[in-house]
């Protein structure tokens, strides 16, 4: 007897409709899948079988064969068991209940308990597009699918079991079974702790207020200073002073942490922006994303958040350079010979190093602590194409002994915070009534918005010739000053760039400026 249900395969971040069709017919006792299982769903049958035995259901010898369609797309993982597992039993007659109507999916356990699976907030999401009724999936699971049925506000009813015989059982007579329900805006009333607050930093007020400049615009930022300056410190204290993620932000990026398996366990969805700081010996595919199972990577998991990359010049060159198409396009696009992915990687890179090889760039006595050569080679690791889509460099200098025993307390991240939502609005609106849909940010300008929100009168424009003619400054670097400047004016509350936003804009050119002149 044939039976036929849905279940769903993962795409990059995106999930597929996946028709399992289990057939049970005479023949030689067998179990074959076909439709481009991978290993993980071969080996499939033995925890099947297993578990159903284990839940108290007979098999009897016969041929099963089992097609996931559509065919000509690879199935990965392991939570088609459940799936498989209630389709076999739905031929056997142990389920009457319309499978059809039904999205199954699960890993299997031996003692036929179910296991968490990866990407139940995209597959809720594709169940919701595709109109099927119900949806039944591991309980530790069901509140994340909850999500997306409650922010489409579908009738779609979604179950949380823990075993197969539950399972059996829910299909058997669902009435005696309630949905999972989420309630949305309470998930965004938690007030999130950061572990690090800007009241707690000494000193470094130049520094902190380009990290206000930079949340208030998304802007992409480098730290150049000594060791123990207070850049990862700074860094780390910058996800205090960005603005709430909305409710759509926070839909995307817990998609992403869904597909990846990186969501915290009781968190069915992310309401506060990520931070990665990924260790300087991170491989590409590990970067970027990709990789024989697909993964997004660590600025694919930054998508709304922050990338921080620490001792910049001591990732590799191949490393650093693979950035570059992310922070153009706010996307990655992971190529292989039978798929090509697009993540999202919309995200403030935020980088530090130190002036010099040998960490500050003068001993005591004011010399040199490395050759010029030394410095020069150590800089060029960062190269020009990539410091252009930086759009604030700024230098960390060492904390004076003073304000560092000073018991003066700076301003706190909450009033800090409240100046870059203000100017977040601003910006906001500004899109709004000019027309430019998908912008959030002065970062994410266009050239075409550049010209129509960033006009400059004579002097200014005069000025910002004469910089770009002494520092040899690109045009890419030239639509950067114009987009930090048009922060700096909407920090101040002003309409109009003026000469004092425009000249503090073109400071925060300092790898420019500086460095490259030895």
């Amino acid at each position: 007897m044939l039976s036929q249900l849905s279940a769903a395969a993962l795409v990059g971040i995106d999930a597929l409709n996946v028709e399992v069709e289990t057939n049970v017919s005479g023949g030689l006792p067998s179990f074959t899948v076909v439709g481009l299982p991978d290993n993980a769903i071969r080996e499939s049958r033995e925890r099947i079988l297993t578990a159903i035995k284990n839940s108290g259901f007979s098999l009897p010898p016969k041929k099963i064969t089992v097609n996931l369609a559509p065919a000509d797309v690879k199935k990965e993982g392991t939570a088609f068991d459940l799936s498989i597992a209630i389709g076999l039993l739905g031929s056997l007659q142990e389920v009457e209940h319309k499978l059809e109507e039904t999205l199954i999916l699960g890993e299997l356990a031996l003692d036929g308990s179910l296991r968490r699976i990866n990407g139940a907030l995209p597959i809720a999401m594709m169940a919701v597009r595709e109109n099927i009724k119900r949806i039944i999936l591991p309980s530790i699971n069901a509140e994340e699918a909850a999500v997306a049925v409650a922010a489409s506000q579908s009738a779609i009813e979604v179950y949380g079991i823990r075993t197969l015989s539950e399972t059996v059982n829910l299909l058997r007579g669902p009435a005696r079974f309630t949905p999972v329900q989420v309630d949305v805006e309470s998930l965004f009333q938690e007030h999130p702790e950061y572990p690090v607050d800007f009241t707690d930093i000494k000193g470094q007020a130049t520094a902190k207020k380009a990290m206000e400049i930079a949340a208030a615009g998304g802007h992409n930022l480098i730290m150049i200073g000594p060791p123990g300056s207070g850049k990862t410190l700074l860094a780390k204290a910058l996800p205090s002073i960005l603005p709430p993620l909305n409710f759509e932000e926070s839909l995307e990026t817990t998609k992403i942490y869904s597909v990846a398996d990186k969501l915290n366990n009781g968190k069915p969805l992310m309401t506060r922006r990520p931070f990665r700081n990924p260790h300087h010996t991170t491989s590409n595919v590990a970067l970027i994303g990709g990789g024989t199972m697909a993964k997004p990577g660590e600025v694919s998991l930054a998508h709304n958040g922050v990338l921080f990359l620490d001792e910049l010049p001591e990732f590799t060159r191949n490393a650093l350079e693979v950035l570059r198409q992310p922070l153009e396009d706010n996307e990655v696009t992971v190529s292989r010979i039978s798929l090509t992915t697009n993540y999202p990687a919309c995200f403030m890179l935020v980088a530090a190093m130190n002036p010099s090889p040998a960490g500050a760039l003068k001993d005591q006595d004011g010399n040199l602590t490395a050759t010029p050569q030394q410095i020069q080679r150590y800089l060029s690791k960062i190269s020009g194409p990539l410091l252009d889509r930086i759009d604030i460099h700024i230098d960390v200098p060492k904390v004076d002994n003073q304000e560092l025993f000073s018991g003066t307390k700076g301003e706190s991240s909450e009033v800090i915070r409240n100046r870059v939502i203000k100017a977040r609005q601003t910006q906001a609106k500004r899109f709004a009534e000019g027309n430019a849909p998908g912008i959030h940010a002065n970062a994410q300008m266009t050239t075409r918005l550049i010209k129509k929100f960033c006009p400059l009168d004579k002097p200014c424009a005069t000025k910002l010739m004469e910089a770009m003619e002494r520092l040899n400054l690109s045009a890419r670097a030239h639509d950067r000053i114009l987009k930090v400047s048009r922060t700096i004016a909407d920090l101040d509350g002003s309409d109009t760039i003026e000469m004092p936003h425009l000249i503090q804009a073109i400071q925060y050119r300092s790898l420019d400026r500086d460095f490259w002149n030895y």
